[in-house]
């Protein structure tokens, strides 16, 4: 069978280095064996080079070499001690004593052995070029030496040569073909690799479970892995540790974290007990798919066996930093006895990314005691004054660590800085940068900056595309985010990450037919229906108002991780099916996955939309005391906003004062706007001097005070502090609506005359109004308008607000009893609420709103709400 290879030519031209001698002829008499036999073996077995180097060359005689077997202790001894110089003396000896004289190759393929594990390829090349006879042996060591040293397109020319060679004894063997599959996984090339299958198959060396491992591996790099699943399943009886090992490691190559998970599980069943490999293969699943609980289990085995090597314990920090364990992290790091540049800058990162910026400087000084180099972000920006001030070049690299800096901190001062003085000085932005600068641009809320800087990268690829659509969709431009990606698709073909980056805008947007073009596209293009992908999807069907698709979704999916479990609990919170989540909960719980704090928070939120009042003090009281979370402002915002929805404002601002950390605004705004719907005046003033307090520069917190001086009457101190955003010069953002028609989403403000059907939409509500005060008794309550204007006005004011000018626009843009999807950016007031259960009953027609706060499904003169939102 002739195999196609690059590096094919290669084997055929011997390198123009002159061989070492090697004479096959040989009149030196035979060696006799050495009485030191023992003793020299003890000494290769201690580690003692130094003594067994000693021994071998002391008792060799003239005429009378020490055994062979001798030369191969010792040169084993120093492939694994990878001493070069040691070995080039071994071999130095050997030709003097005559020893390679009459070899039947075995001593030269040590030699080979040996060098390659020094990695000293070349003399390991010139070495086989003057062999005259060359075993499978030999040939087998010269194609390891190339791949110990990376050389992978050597590795397959030399098993190209071998095929091609018609000497004696030269096919190849099971441990050839391992070989060669590990170098068809390094170059990926699969074509190659199972070409190398079909050999093995004819020659029966696929039975062999060290070939089948070297397939599995193989296809697995090559991104082959159904193929590397009929191997490992063809494999069955024969499979080791290894076996499950490769495919484990090729799934995590792929990106493949609940399969690889899928097959831990399968390995345990098989009794099989992990080792090294997979130990830190598992905990780079659980730091992928924050699997805190199965972590620990890991970490437990470890400390059982006593087997904690440095690898394991780095990989054991990591999980731990990603699953937000930062005091966990420490402990280990704290317990690794000879810490690596890996241990340290682990650490590191894992202040960094759980935030801890003081800590992380902190943390920095004990590095560079230590002697380290950090690389992080906060290192570049502690030094960068510093190396400017002493004339040290700024490199790109130091530039991409002190931009990361700037982001992490949020400092877009910092950040505009260092984008002018890596545009001034040419040469510091490369295309990695300029995507992090748009990123952090975004992540800052500067859009208009992000744009400029996309507009400026003339080579643009995936990751340009995708920063920019976050940056987009991170700062509420929705339709801008939608209009960008179907740009990019026009140059570049969208991966997971940018779809993901997609399914999230189009979620906000409420766009379910523009969500149905993306999942279809996902299923043409055959991508992985798991993972993040999975759970945006859920989230998109739920945040567009499809709560059956998200539940056919969520339950075609074999393997559901937290994630998913999460989106759909909250999915049903979201939707107003408190009971339902809950079930989910425990559903979830049944199938062994273990919540995190945002499962417990969307559990919360579904109590807290449900009145669920003793539910959810359960559930809080369950994260803290069973699974040992620390609640979030936001799990303590969750409770107050059930107690005091439920009527017990009272008792919700009691609850506040117990909280075990300082209430933020999160916390006082959901007190405020309990007391706003129950009219605790008293409490909603003492709620919102704090609110402003704590937030002094967010427009909407002065509008909710107004809102509540409005509500009790007191109208001067309404305007006030109205007044104080003009003077503070922040901006509100207006109130809006937005309904799909075809593929276009149409938006409306209050008031709004811009639509191009802006006549027919005006009449049509003033039909509509009209029917339901003669058929509906509807009777307008003016308590929502907080506005010192006479009652008429507060009437016309309360007839164009803006999702009564999208229902509108639905009823005459449809055929009758189509259902209509509207989204609001914030929460409907209760007349509005009030008039669309009438629309909902006297057109006959289903309406769903998604408001700020949750979904009413409208239907026959009801909503799903039950009037409590």
């Amino acid at each position: 069978m002739s195999v196609r290879l690059q590096r094919a030519s290669m084997a055929a031209t011997v390198l123009s280095l002159p061989p070492i001698p090697y004479n096959r002829l040989s009149r030196t008499p035979p060696a006799i064996s050495s009485p030191d036999h023992t003793s020299l073996k003890q000494l290769c077995k201690e580690g003692n080079l130094r003594q067994a180097l000693h021994l071998l060359t002391a008792r060799a005689a003239p005429g009378r070499p020490p055994p062979q077997d001798h030369y191969g202790m010792v040169l084993d001894l120093v492939a694994a001690k990878k001493a070069a110089a040691q070995g080039v003396q071994v071999h130095a000896h050997a030709v003097s004593t005559g020893s390679l004289d009459g070899d039947d190759g075995f001593l030269a393929t040590k030699l080979l052995f040996m060098y390659g594990k020094c990695g000293r390829v070349v003399d390991a090349r010139r070495l086989f070029d003057g062999m005259s006879g060359r075993t499978v042996f030999s040939w087998n060591a010269l194609i390891g030496a190339y791949l110990s040293s990376g050389s992978a397109g050597e590795a397959l020319g030399v098993y190209q040569a071998m095929r091609e060679s018609a000497t004696l004894g030269a096919v190849p063997d099971g441990c050839t073909l391992a070989s060669v599959h590990k170098a068809c996984g390094v170059a990926a090339d699969g074509r190659c690799g199972c070409e190398v299958h079909g050999l093995a198959v004819k020659n029966g060396l696929d039975v062999s479970t060290l070939v089948a491992n070297a397939l599995i591996a193989m296809y697995a790099r090559c991104n082959m892995l159904d193929s590397a699943v009929r191997v490992f399943e063809w494999l069955h009886d024969g499979r080791d540790v290894t076996s499950w090992n490769s495919l484990i490691s090729g799934c995590l190559q792929n990106g493949m974290f609940l399969k690889a998970l899928d097959l831990f599980r399968g390995m345990q069943r098989a009794g099989l007990s992990m080792n090294s490999y997979t130990t830190v293969g598992m905990l780079q699943v659980c730091a992928e798919l924050a699997q805190l609980n199965l972590g620990r289990e890991v970490h437990a085995a470890l400390l059982k066996c006593g087997s904690e090597y440095i690898i394991q314990c780095n990989a054991l920090l990591v999980m731990y930093a990603r699953c937000g364990r930062v005091v966990s992290a420490r402990r280990v790091f704290r317990e690794i006895d000879e810490k690596d540049y890996i241990s340290w800058n682990s650490m590191l990162s894992c202040y960094i990314q759980n935030g801890l910026y003081v800590e992380a400087v902190k943390f920095l000084g004990e590095m560079l005691e230590g002697d380290f180099q950090p690389d992080h972000a906060c290192i570049a920006l502690e030094k960068f004054r510093e190396a400017l001030k002493e004339g040290i070049k700024v490199d790109a690299m130091m530039m991409g660590s002190i931009l990361e800096a700037s982001s992490g901190l949020k400092n877009i001062l910092l950040a505009k800085q260092l984008h002018c003085y890596a545009t001034i000085r040419h040469g510091l932005l490369d295309l990695v940068q300029k995507n992090r600068i748009v990123d952090i641009y975004g992540e800052c809320g500067e859009v208009y900056h992000s744009l400029k800087t996309f507009d400026t990268v003339e080579e643009k690829d995936i990751v340009t595309w995708t920063s920019m659509i976050n940056s987009y969709t991170n700062n509420g431009l929705l339709n801008e985010a939608v209009a960008l990606f179907a740009e990019m698709q026009t140059d570049i073909q969208p991966d997971s990450v940018a779809l993901v980056s997609i399914i999230g805008a189009i979620a906000d947007l409420s766009s379910l037919a523009k969500g149905k073009e993306v999942h279809g596209f996902l299923i043409r293009n055959n991508f992985r229906m798991e993972g993040a992908m999975v759970s945006s999807l859920v989230d998109m069907y739920s945040g567009c108002g499809s709560m059956s698709n998200a539940l056919r979704l969520f339950d075609g999916t074999k393997c559901k991780d937290v994630v998913l479990w999460t989106a759909i609990i909250n999915a049903a919170g979201m939707h107003g099916h408190g009971k339902q989540a809950l079930d989910l909960f425990k559903r979830m719980l049944e199938t062994g996955v273990a919540p995190d704090q945002v499962s417990f928070l969307a559990l919360l939120y579904a109590c807290s939309h449900s009145k669920l009042v003793d539910e959810g003090k359960c559930y809080l009281d369950m994260m803290r005391s069973i699974y040992r979370l620390e609640p979030w402002q936001e799990h303590y915002a969750c409770v107050v906003d059930l107690l005091g929805h439920s009527g017990q404002t009272e008792d919700a601002y009691e609850f506040i004062k117990s909280m075990p950390l300082e209430p933020k605004s999160v916390v006082w705004c959901a007190l405020l706007g309990a007391c706003r719907v129950h009219r605790n005046h008293k409490l909603a003033v003492v709620a919102a001097n704090k609110l402003l307090e704590l937030e002094p520069d967010n427009p909407g917190n002065y509008v909710l005070v107004s809102n509540v001086y409005a509500e009790m009457g007191k109208w001067n101190s309404a305007k006030e502090v109205r007044a104080r955003i003009s003077e503070r010069g922040l901006r509100k953002d207006p109130a809006c609506s937005w309904i799909e028609m075809g593929n276009k989403v149409h938006t409306f403000t209050a008031r709004d005359h811009s639509h191009r059907d802006a006549e027919r939409i005006h009449l049509k509500l003033a039909e509509i109004t009209e029917k339901l005060r003669k058929e509906g008794r509807y009777i307008e309550d003016t308590r929502f308008v907080l506005h010192d204007v006479s009652e008429e006005e507060k009437i016309d004011v309360l007839h164009r607000h803006s999702e009564r000018l999208a229902i509108a626009f639905g009823l005459i843009s449809t055929h009758p009893g189509t259902p209509l999807r509207i989204a609001k950016n914030l929460r409907v007031c209760g007349d509005c609420h009030e008039f669309t259960k009438l629309v909902s009953k006297l057109f006959e027609r289903e309406i769903v709103v998604r408001d700020a706060n949750r979904f009413h499904h409208f239907r026959g003169g009801s909503c799903s709400c039950g009037d409590f939102w």
